[in-house]
C-alpha cells in the first residue's frame, strides 16, 4: 500500500492576506521559498517512486525548492477553481453570501464540490495503484485538504476540520487495510 506525501506550496502574498487564490499564478514570497527549502531538507527524493505537482508557479517552485524540480505537472492537483470568488478573502466573500463556505456551497461560476471529488479522485486512484511504497505531491491548500477528503471516504465538508499551513507536510497511508491519516500538518 502506497503512502501519499502531500506538500502545500509556500505562502504567497495572498495566502498569506487568506485571498482565495485558483487560476492567479503568483510565485512565492521569500518566506515560501524558504518553507520550500525546508520541506527538501526533511525529505529525500530518492525515496518517492512518483512525484505529481499542480501546473501553478507556486506549486512547481515550492517542489523545485524542495528538490523534485523534476516533478510530473498534472493539472488533477490544481487549487479548487473558485471562479467569481478568486482573490477575495472569505470575510469579503460573506458580506453578500453569509453563509458561503467552500466546503458547502460552491463557489460562483467556480468549480462544484462534484467536479473537485472527481478530479481529485483521479490523483487517488493513481496513487494507490502506482505500485509505489512513496508518492508524494505538491498542491494548493484546500485541494490538498479536498484530496485527503477522498482518501479517506469522507464528505467534503470534514476538510473544514483539517487546516492546513502554507510549506507543510503531511502523509495519508493506512491503519492496516483502512485508509489513515499518518502525519498532518507537519
Amino acid at each position: 500500500m502506497t503512502d501519499l506525501y502531500i506538500v502545500r506550496h509556500g505562502e504567497t502574498i495572498w495566502s498569506k492576506s487568506g485571498q482565495h487564490t485558483s487560476v492567479t499564478d503568483l510565485d512565492l514570497t521569500p518566506t515560501g521559498k524558504d518553507e520550500a527549502r525546508k520541506v527538501g531538507e526533511e525529505l529525500t527524493r530518492g525515496d518517492f517512486g512518483l512525484v505529481l505537482t499542480s501546473p501553478r508557479l507556486r506549486a512547481r517552485r515550492t517542489a523545485e525548492l524542495a528538490g523534485f524540480g523534476d516533478a510530473e505537472v498534472t493539472e488533477d492537483l490544481v487549487e479548487w477553481f473558485y471562479g467569481d470568488y478568486e482573490g477575495r478573502t472569505s470575510a469579503d466573500i460573506r458580506k453578500e453570501n453569509p453563509d458561503w463556505r467552500i466546503w458547502t456551497t460552491d463557489p460562483k461560476n467556480g468549480e462544484t464540490r462534484e467536479q473537485v471529488v472527481e478530479r481529485l479522485g483521479r490523483v487517488v486512484k493513481r496513487v494507490q495503484e502506482s505500485g509505489v511504497d512513496k508518492a508524494i505531491v505538491f498542491s494548493h491548500g484546500h485541494a490538498s485538504r479536498a484530496l485527503a477528503c477522498v482518501w479517506l471516504g469522507w464528505g467534503l465538508e470534514l476538510g473544514a476540520q483539517i487546516p492546513l499551513k502554507t510549506g507543510t507536510v503531511s502523509i495519508l497511508g493506512f491503519e492496516k487495510e483502512s485508509p489513515a491519516i499518518v502525519r498532518w500538518n507537519v
